[in-house]
């Protein structure tokens, strides 16, 4: 424990051990040797919520508008779990279920059952080609897969316990078993829960292992230090949740999670597309969205907004990737009633271990918030090892018990992620300020190097996304003789606007030192981006690269 003598009240830094605490009172944990799966531990906090009730919708389709209630959810998930108990049975070692399907009602139920009976998930993306679902199935070694007809052909037929329909009528009646008893396996909180992949734009994909323990932590941090929007009244619920994340990814498999401790009640969109995603906003009353960043800025800019009632929105929490300063300005003035809830967190971590906590702490536009409860961090010098002070740039290192247990039969790259007290290097670069703010600068190995200097893609990419006629950018290096490497954007223009690439540079030039101008301007369609909202940087370097003029 530390020496709490040696913390500065205002940032959490402890000066002697160069380490930052969290601010934030602690979130109180089971005993680490007492069993308990993250779908009993989830329950357990929903059925304690005095506000919660049987009756209240869970799950609605947005397109649809069929609904699930909590005591449909959990009555099909004691079914359900029943039912797999008899293909799955106890084993010594953890058994893993590869899951690939779009987002569905059968989802959530399905995550809930395995988890409860001790069964690894390792949920993929439905658009995988075979081949990439050759190495992830490698690296998971999956024992039985769960697949919608429509995905399924690409799967092997060489799962130990075959493959099961999600959308037949078989998996139906498993949903429907009349079997009275609740099946409770014996689950430490040491097991695997997931392995969810890492999102590979900076080298080959891995799989991340997470256990019942990290995400019962990364729970009882959200749970117990709620928003508060006036620190005289209790947190303000956000009683219904548009949920436009893949629920694959671990964003949306954190926030499923999340919002059943709540007992929120989550509008399903099975494909993102902004205009229907506005129509669900206005049509259900929602209040919170969990978001990306290219969403913020399409609320911001986007002329179709103004076409629909959205009064009901009162936070969005916006993850995945940095969100510019100026973005977050321009929405807040569009949307005055709604509060911007940042915060960092990677599929390493399990979800956010970094947020806000009140308005006042989102009126730190630019920053990633403040480190969440249980959560020690350091700002390390890539070059020296050095653990360095507020304000000074580094790689930030988290400690705490939601970093995961390492990469799937990679020894190799765990010893490369973390290190043997528990730090896991995050390869972002980043700072806290005097008042205990992260400030995410960009990734370690995404900075281009002009000349002797560093400059940030992530920084361009904020001041270009403020233009009004710019609707998104990317900005990668492009290879130079005399400066090794050079800033050039990629650009998504305003429907109709003619900015030039000389205009652009000239916009960005008057607001950056000299090393960091933008030299370099071409125009696209879209920025390709993974579900999280992260730049594929290594596809636009490509494409650079090649020399073609096609459109991404």
């Amino acid at each position: 424990m530390a020496d709490t003598t040696t913390i500065d009240p205002r940032n959490g830094f402890n000066s002697t051990t160069k380490t930052f605490h969290s601010l934030r009172p602690p979130a109180p944990l089971p005993p680490p040797s007492q069993p308990l799966s993250i779908t009993d531990y989830t329950l357990s906090l929903l059925q304690s919520n005095p506000t919660s009730s049987p009756n209240t919708d869970f799950l609605i389709d947005s397109t649809t508008g069929h609904r699930l209630s909590y005591s449909d959810f959990i009555r099909q998930t004691h079914s359900l779990t029943a039912s797999l108990a008899t293909i799955l049975p106890p084993h010594g070692n953890n058994q893993v279920a590869l899951i690939i399907s779009p987002t569905s009602f059968h989802i959530p139920v399905l995550y809930f059952s395995l988890l409860a009976l001790g069964i690894t998930i390792s949920p993929v993306n439905p658009v995988s080609t075979k081949s990439e679902l050759t190495d992830l199935i490698r690296i998971s070694n999956p024992v039985i897969a769960f697949a919608t007809s429509a995905v399924s052909s690409k799967l092997p037929s060489s799962f130990p316990l075959g493959t099961i329909i999600i959308d037949s009528p078989e998996f139906v009646s498993m949903l429907q078993n009349s079997s009275s008893d609740v099946i409770h396996r014996k689950v430490n909180q040491s097991d695997t829960a997931a392995i969810l992949y890492s999102s590979g734009t900076t080298g080959r994909i891995k799989g991340v292992e997470l256990t019942h323990r990290n995400f019962i932590a990364i729970t009882s941090n959200s749970h117990y230090n709620r928003f508060v929007r006036d620190e005289k009244a209790s947190p303000e619920p956000q009683s219904v949740w548009l949920f436009p994340l893949p629920l694959f990814h671990v964003f949306g498999f954190f926030m499923i999670i999340r919002a059943t401790s709540f007992g929120a009640t989550l509008v399903l969109m099975e494909k993102f597309e902004f205009n229907n995603a506005l129509k669900a906003v206005e049509k259900y009353k929602v209040t919170y969205m969990p978001v990306s960043p290219p969403l913020v800025v399409a609320m911001a800019k986007s002329d179709l907004v103004p076409k629909y009632d959205l009064s009901s929105i009162r936070m969005i929490a916006c993850g995945g990737a940095p969100l510019g300063k100026e973005v977050a300005k321009s929405f807040s003035v569009r949307f005055p009633q709604v509060d911007i809830v940042q915060g960092f967190g990677m599929t390493e971590t399990g979800g956010a271990v970094t947020g806000m906590s009140n308005p006042d702490e989102c009126e730190h536009y630019g920053s990633a918030g403040r480190l969440s409860c249980n959560v020690e961090a350091k700002i390390v010098d890539p070059e020296t090892s050095e653990a360095l002070s507020p304000m000074q740039q580094g790689e930030l290192w988290l400690r705490g018990p939601m970093i995961m247990k390492g990469y799937v039969g990679d020894k190799e790259a765990t010893a490369a992620a973390m290190d043997t007290e528990g730090w896991l290097k995050t390869g972002d670069l980043c700072y806290f300020d005097y008042d205990g703010f992260l400030f995410v600068v960009d990734r370690l190995k995404e900075l281009i190097k002009y000349k002797a200097y560093q400059v940030p893609p992530a920084e361009l990419e904020r001041y270009l996304q403020s233009i009004p006629e710019v609707v998104d950018a990317a900005v990668i290096p492009y290879p130079d003789e005399d400066a090794g490497q050079i800033p050039m954007a990629y650009v998504v223009r305003k429907p109709g606007s003619k900015i030039s690439e000389a205009q652009i540079m000239e916009i960005i030039a008057k607001q950056v030192s000299p090393y960091k101008k933008i030299r370099k301007v071409a125009f696209i369609n879209a920025i390709p981006k993974t579900p999280a909202g992260k730049i594929l940087r290594r596809e636009l370097v490509k494409h650079a690269l090649s020399g073609a003029s096609s459109k991404l």
